[in-house]
């Protein structure tokens, strides 16, 4: 069956919720704490999926992110020849996969059996969703040349985006379990996990 068609599905975070649809309104709300993706793509009948630190919100309606894709990646050049792709949210839980993921290539190396990914294909788009994560965007690039060639960064608009209903609810990250807080990458394999939420007192007049 090819993705989610708008419908929870059962997924295989830890706490094996349902898969629910965010409202598109929303889904910058999935990123906007700067939490590690995984970023996939697929093309000519082979898929990737890389791991990235850089990628963040950019608009609202409709919903826009940038993410930055080396040149040297081959994620980028399925992303190029599909204009496509999707961004998977990890949680703690997988942190040692995220590393993997983040420091082997895929060119010359099948990384969903090599890491035992299980990949579902995208609803709106080819390219693959990694399941076990706890948040999901399906993205279009928006052309931009200059920037792509200059800066690496790649505009993309969110066609549809889900998440697991254990860890976001009403629009905000909850995370029922421990093991589900999404990772925040700092550098030579070290990471933090998303802590605490807080809340700001109204302002008094």
């Amino acid at each position: 069956a090819r993705g989610f068609g708008g419908h929870p599905t059962r997924s295989r975070a830890t706490l094996r919720g349902m898969r629910v649809p965010v409202e598109l309104a929303r889904s910058y709300r999935l990123l906007n704490h700067g939490p590690v993706c995984l970023v996939s793509a697929a093309a000519d009948g082979r898929q990737n999926v890389m791991a990235a630190a850089w990628v963040m919100p950019l608009d609202f309606d409709p919903p826009k992110f940038g993410v930055v894709v080396a040149c040297e990646a081959f994620t980028r050049e399925l992303v190029e020849a599909s204009g496509e792709l999707t961004l998977s949210i990890p949680c703690r839980a997988q942190v040692d996969l995220v590393q993997a993921l983040g420091t082997t290539s895929g060119r010359d190396l099948d990384k969903a059996a090599r890491f035992g990914l299980t990949l579902t294909p995208g609803s709106r788009v080819a390219a693959p969703l990694v399941e076990g994560c706890v948040g999901w965007l399906e993205c279009r690039v928006l052309p931009e040349p200059h920037v792509q060639a200059a800066y690496d960064l790649f505009i993309v608009e969110a066609l549809a985006a889900f998440a697991e209903d254990t860890a976001f609810q009403n629009g905000r990250w909850v995370f029922a379990d421990a093991s589900q807080r999404t990772l925040h990458h700092v550098a030579g394999g070290n990471y933090f996990v998303t802590g605490e939420a807080i809340a700001a007192a109204p302002e008094r007049l």
